[in-house]
């Protein structure tokens, strides 16, 4: 046997050994690497507006690197460099456990193609995120790119509680089937809901991009008149409220233990803190500490009205008519 056939063979037997370690159904390590994937994007929301706020967009000035001769931020850079490049390794991080869960699903990716693309397309595009946050950097932290920038991450939130919802089987291949579908109704009013809550956040960027907050002392505007822009931030903002009082109030007879009447509670709940928040930072000068929070509110609003419409349209079954 020549030595090239003996290598290809170890590493067969190699690759055979781990994958047969790997689990072959859903474990508790998956659902917590989910959960904190979940966690993890929310938290580099914040972050982000952290980086923001503080005036540290600019604190490492180059990319990849923090400094010309540095991986690292270095102590003469001081907490601006700290945030910055915390910012950056919490990218990293979200990385790792994408990149683990992958692997821990690689058994079930024929049986569960849903919660193995997931998870690909989480490891995919957190280092497309890297790469626009080094663009962000190099541009000077250009508003629009600061806004694409986030707008990943808030995709990134959208896919996290999707597959959060299939790991625990409350949507999907796995949920229950024999309870019933909600009604047309409730279908509708949950797309609006969740249309509407992800429309808001992106206008929300532009509200973001005009206003104080740039980032570095340098940094440029959107040339955006400020009160229009947020009048025209508010219009989705509206119909999300509405959509989820309705959902809450249509939902109600339904019962403590009903998981979407709990989806429409956790949705109400939210739009009525974050829109709390956006008026009070608003009328206080766009405070920064506010701004965080409300960044918070942006990414608990992004789950919910993802949890929302994911359990109202993939749970359950049509009912038969009766006559």
């Amino acid at each position: 046997m020549s030595q090239s056939n003996t290598a290809s063979k170890k590493l067969k037997n190699a690759y055979q050994n781990f994958t047969n370690k790997l689990p072959t159904t859903i474990t508790p390590a998956i659902r917590r690497l989910a959960i904190g994937t979940l966690i993890g994007q929310g938290v580099l929301i914040v972050s982000g507006g952290v980086v923001r706020v503080t005036g540290s967009g600019l604190g490492c000035p180059t990319w990849p690197k923090c400094t010309d001769e540095s991986l690292t931020n270095t102590a003469e850079m001081g907490i601006h460099g700290f945030i910055e490049f915390a910012n950056r390794t919490l990218t990293f991080a979200l990385a790792a456990v994408a990149l683990a869960l992958l692997v821990l699903l690689w058994n079930m990716r024929k049986e569960r193609k849903d919660l193995f693309w997931l998870a690909f397309g989480l490891l995919a595009s957190i280092p497309a995120q890297a790469v626009i946050g080094g663009i962000t950097v190099l541009s000077g932290l250009n508003p629009y790119v600061v806004s694409l920038h986030f707008l990943v991450s808030a995709a990134l939130v959208v896919v996290s509680m999707l597959l959060v919802n299939r790991v625990y089987g409350r949507t999907g291949t796995t949920s229950l089937r024999e309870v019933p579908r909600p009604r047309p109704l409730i279908r509708k009013l949950s797309v609006v809901a969740a249309l509407a809550s992800y429309l808001a956040v992106v206008l929300g960027t532009l509200v973001t991009g005009s206003g104080p907050h740039s980032g570095d002392s340098t940094s440029p505007r959107m040339e955006l008149d400020g009160y229009l822009t947020t009048r025209i931030h508010v219009v989705p903002v509206y119909v999300l409220v509405i959509a989820a009082l309705l959902l809450l109030i249509l939902l109600w007879r339904n019962g403590k233990g009903d998981m979407l009447r709990h989806a429409a509670m956790l949705l109400f709940a939210t739009v009525i803190f974050q829109g709390f928040i956006g008026y009070w930072q608003y009328f206080t000068g766009i405070p920064a500490l506010l701004v965080g929070v409300h960044m918070l509110g942006a990414s608990l609003t992004l789950a919910v009205g993802t949890n929302i419409v994911d359990v109202a349209l993939n749970r359950g079954k049509d009912q038969p008519a009766t006559h």
